[in-house]
Formats: structure tokens, sequence, C-alpha cells
């Protein structure tokens, strides 16, 4: 069964297009990567999913249900709201209140009482690593395990559908990865997670990806799906003068040259077979695409051709 559901969703603000004609589905129990640089249209697509924005044109349909007034904030959005978890980009969490009370705070938002109430937010503590530490501040907290604390917070009325706005912005690696963990667990269990990142390689871990620039979905599929759309063969030829190397490559316009750009201290260079003459007698190695490779690839490609 399809998750979330968008047709030529758009949404301006004024003359400014913050997102533009995107349509793309989600499957239950897949967890979907949504990525771009900051800016691109991200949170904007994520928030009129929840129904918090209405788009100024298109269709939301999320579980099988049509967002009432095309996203807008009455009717069947608000039921709706209660099979979904919304983990915002800015931390939501009351600092001057302790993990306890955050927890119990928005068990009352959920509505749940008695027996259940307690039996999740129990469980929420462990999924955070926070059993012992109910009574200390959020505030005290590291931003890892603060983080964790507010995914169990949007975790605890068990919904169906799960948002993640750039959930592990500011977090350490080892906290990142710990997040991931409890990410992997959720889709297991069924649930369906849609997460926007600008991380490329926490792209890898996820089912599906969606890649957006300037508001637009330029690509979208699996991993390895994406990791085949450069074509050709991928070569990296490490330089002290990435900048000045291209420069000079691109001057020449080899034949059978598609791409090439800096990616720190090396040259990727996207030929149709060898590599370009200018560039054979230094030192090389041909290389997999990585999915920071294939976004560089599209945006570059789309810009080129005015798409």
């Amino acid at each position: 069964m399809i998750a979330v559901a968008l047709e030529h969703l758009t949404k301006r603000f004024g003359d400014f297009v913050a997102v533009d004609d995107v349509t793309l589905s989600i499957e239950e129990g897949c967890i979907y990567g949504f990525l771009g640089p900051n800016g691109s249209g991200k949170s904007t697509t994520i928030r009129m999913i929840c129904g918090l924005l209405s788009p100024t044109s298109g269709t939301v349909r999320v579980l099988g249900t049509e967002l009432a007034g095309n996203g807008g904030a009455g009717g069947n959005g608000t039921s709706l709201r209660r099979h979904m978890g919304y983990m915002s980009q800015k931390f939501s969490l009351y600092g001057d209140l302790t993990v306890r009370e955050n927890l119990d705070f928005y068990a009352g938002m959920y509505s749940l009482s008695g027996t259940k109430r307690k039996e999740r937010v129990e469980a929420m503590l462990a999924m955070a690593d926070l059993d012992g530490r109910e009574r200390v501040l959020t505030s005290a907290l590291s931003t890892g395990v603060r983080q964790r604390l507010a995914l169990g917070c949007a975790m605890l009325h068990e919904p169906k559908i799960l948002f993640l706005d750039e959930p592990t912005s500011g977090v350490d690696p080892g906290s990142r990865r710990r997040f991931w963990e409890r990410i992997y667990d959720l889709a297991e269990g069924g649930t369906t997670v849609m997460v926007t990142t600008h991380f490329m390689d926490e792209a890898e871990h996820c089912d599906r990806l969606g890649f957006i620039f300037q508001g637009g979905l330029i690509a979208s599929g699996t991993p390895e799906e994406l990791k085949r759309l450069p074509g050709g063969t991928l070569y990296a030829v490490p330089s002290e003068a990435p900048m000045a190397l291209l420069q000079e490559l691109e001057c020449a316009a080899p034949s059978g040259l598609l791409d090439a750009y800096v990616c720190g201290n090396s040259l990727h260079v996207l030929a149709e077979g060898s590599l370009p003459g200018l560039l054979d007698t230094r030192e090389h190695r041909v290389i997999s695409p990585s999915l920071e490779d294939v976004f560089v690839f599209l945006v570059r490609k789309g810009r080129s051709t005015g798409e």
C-alpha cells in the first residue's frame, strides 16, 4: 500500500516557488530519504504532507486519504495527524522541563492515559537510553540525547508514519549512527519513515531516495538505481591544485568527457570510456559514484540544459 502520494505538489510564497510540481509516492514500511541543500524545499514539502501548510496547487494523499482542502488544517487532515509523528528541524522540546515532564506533556497532547500512557512513556525512556535520568532537565542533555528524546516524544502515540526533518543536524557521528539504528527498528516494525537530510552519507541508510533542488524533484529511486544515472566511467585524479586542473581540462574540451568537478583534493572526471589524454599520465583510479557524485551530476546537467 502507498503511504504517501504527491501529485504535482506546488507551493508559492508570493513570486517565490518553494516547491515546484513534485510528484512521488512512498510505500508503507519504507525509509524514504528526501535529500537536498538547505533551502531546497524539503521542509516545506514535509509540512504540506502533515497538513501544516496548504499547497498552492496539487494533491496530497496520506494513508489512502486525501487531505481536505488540498492539505488544509481541518477535516481529514486533523484525523490523519493521529497516525502521524513529526520531529521538526528545530529542537521541539522544553528545556526547562525534565525528561519525564516532556514525555508526560506530549502523552497528554496525544490523549494517552492510564496504563497505556505509562507503558508508552517507559518504552520511550528505554528507547532513548534515558532510564534513570527522568528527572534531568532537558536543557542539560547533550544534543544527541535530546534528539533521541525528541524522537521518543514523536513516537509516543505509535504513529503509522513518521516525518523526521533534519533529525541529525548538529549531532556527532556516533549519535547519528545510534539514531539511525532506532529508525531501522521502527521501519522493521512497519512504520513508514520520511526523513529529510543534507548529509549524503545518511542517504545510504534509506530504502528509496528523492533528490530535491530549487524546489523540484530531480531524481527518485533506490540508492543503487540513482548511482547508475551518470553512466560512463568515473575517475578520481588527485591533485594539489584541483581547480587549476579543472580549468585546464575545460579549456581543452577533450572528446568523451561527460563531466568534471572538484571533490576535496581530487578532480572527479566522468568519461565515456578511458580517461581523457590530458590526464591519463597522472595518478588516477576508477571509483564507484557516491550519492554526492550523482547529485552534483544531476544539478550540473540540469543547469547546462536549462531544465
